[in-house]
């Protein structure tokens, strides 16, 4: 035991004297990932969006894995589906949708925030009914507040009915609030 604790604080004490300075910045790399921040911070100002709300969507999505497909056939980053893809590309008079762009940052990125853009606009601004149309569709975040409202409350995440989906809410305002204060400078926030 005492040669395995030997061991790991000379493992410890090699990292920082191979990275310095830089471990803080390497440990916050491993437990909150960012990639991209120009896109999302371009993004963002296109948009009008938080570019710490666009990558907590990626990191919940993805955790920034540009190559991520889902089982359910959502791609990349922001994890697009090419049915949703397609509407946005209509929607937003862009150009034709070519499914491989949905591998690439740039599109990926710009396609999930304009859904997340979409999302609180149809939300009248609700950051917690945004995201969970964004994760669940937003026919079913539009019952969700209807049914709020018809009982004279507001929308609450604990009455989300899908778990994943209020695990998913949770994820992304805490991310949000981890990524403000993480990455102010990176996401241009200072």
């Amino acid at each position: 035991m005492l040669l395995l604790l030997v061991v790991v604080l000379g493992l410890v004490g090699l990292g920082v004297a191979v990275l310095g300075s830089r471990v803080p910045e390497v440990v916050d790399e491993i437990r909150l990932p960012l990639r991209h921040e120009d896109i999302i911070r371009q993004q963002a100002k296109d948009k009008d969006l938080d570019p710490a709300l666009i990558a907590a969507v990626i990191y919940a999505e993805s955790r920034f894995r540009d190559n991520q497909v889902s089982s359910a056939g959502a791609i990349g980053l922001m994890q697009i589906t090419p049915d949703t893809a397609r509407d946005i590309a209509r929607q937003s008079g862009g150009s034709a949708f070519v499914l491989g762009d949905l591998h690439t940052a740039q599109v990926n990125i710009s396609y999930g925030a304009w859904r997340l853009r979409h999302m609180l606009q149809r939300f009248h601004g609700s950051l917690p009914i945004a995201i969970a149309g964004y994760n669940a569709g937003p026919e079913n975040a539009q019952k969700w507040s209807d049914e709020a409202a018809a009982e004279g409350r507001s929308f609450s995440i604990a009455r989300i009915p899908f778990p994943e989906t209020r695990h998913y809410v949770e994820k992304v305002l805490a991310a949000e609030r981890d990524y403000r204060r993480t990455y102010p400078k990176r996401l241009g926030l200072d």
